[in-house]
């Protein structure tokens, strides 16, 4: 296991909307919806991709693109919409509002559009959610793209996006999660990009293997010196080159990582705060709820109960 592996080990599409869009020049598209995620591909030609939050990105066949929050894709840079998709997926002409919402755009089984349209967009929903996808999502661009290359998932998609057969929703939703890691494999690894702290040490030999270790063993009670020990480098020069590599010192590391998987257990589990802190590293509830608070600024409490600013 590595960084990479437990943000995205929670994360898992699911009821996913997977869309075929069918469009004859002029055309723009608006999704009025601040999604957590969406992947783009398109058939054939280019078009632009204008986020609410951020400049206007070329967008090619031949590449996926992640597009976070609300957005436009058109087929020229001043395109204006000329259907909007809602957050409750529905569809209507940007012309007439809300109100006309319905199937007139429908053609087939998740299919929509023009008919005899030249463009062929294919967009999916992903809801991305859960503490361990923040890291994730905090070093993702507003729009990014790239290169598809052969991907079998990606062809295996276009295929599947309009079947409807026993079980279809799970086919298209594992294929979503394969494209989705792909294509995340593929920005991190690209130069100048930004990824999830401790992505890019990983290549180093001493200090992935400290990262490792606190990924596969965060209860255990280490310290810069045993985690040092472990790397077979002195205290100093771990600490200097960890804190260099990662972006921060190992023990601000390690204590972000247990609170990351804390607020998990705390959403999504039963066990009480005492149980979930000895998981986490800690010897009592007082010492682990102190921790979060300075870490997370809310108690555990908030979580729990849902805090929005939790």
């Amino acid at each position: 296991m590595d960084p990479l592996d437990d943000y995205l080990a929670t994360v898992r599409a699911h009821g996913s909307v997977f869309v075929r869009s069918v469009c004859s020049p002029p055309w723009g598209l608006r999704f009025d919806d601040p999604r957590p995620l969406m992947l783009l591909t398109l058939d054939e030609g280019a078009a632009w991709i204008r986020p609410d939050d951020g400049e206007p990105v070329r967008f090619e066949a031949g590449e996926i693109a992640l597009v976070r929050g609300g957005f436009t894709i058109a087929d020229h840079r001043d395109t204006a919409p000329r259907v909007v998709i809602d957050g409750r997926n529905q569809c209507y002409a940007a012309a007439e509002g809300a109100a006309t919402a319905g199937d007139r755009f429908k053609l087939g089984t998740r299919t929509y559009g023009t008919p005899g349209g030249s463009a062929l967009l294919a967009t999916a929903t992903y809801s991305m959610c859960g503490p361990t996808a923040g890291p994730v999502l905090a070093a993702l661009p507003a729009v990014l793209t790239v290169p598809a290359g052969d991907d079998p998932a990606l062809a295996l998609l276009a295929v599947e996006i309009s079947r409807d057969e026993p079980g279809q929703q799970t086919v298209l939703d594992r294929l979503l999660d394969l494209l989705l890691i792909r294509v995340l494999r593929t920005w991190f690894a690209t130069p100048g990009t930004r990824a999830p702290a401790g992505y890019r040490a990983l290549g180093d030999p001493e200090i992935g293997h400290a990262l490792r270790l606190v990924h596969q063993r965060p209860a255990e009670a280490w310290t810069v010196a045993s985690l040092a020990g472990a790397t077979g480098l002195s205290r100093a020069t771990f600490a200097r080159r960890f804190t260099a590599l990662v972006g921060e010192p190992p023990m601000s590391y390690l204590a972000g990582w247990r609170m990351t998987l804390a607020a998990g257990l705390l959403a999504e589990s039963g066990a009480s705060i005492g149980s979930i802190a000895r998981q986490v590293g800690y010897a009592d509830a007082f010492a682990f709820s102190a921790a979060f608070k300075r870490v997370r600024g809310v108690p555990p409490s908030a979580v729990r109960a849902g805090s929005p600013g939790a």
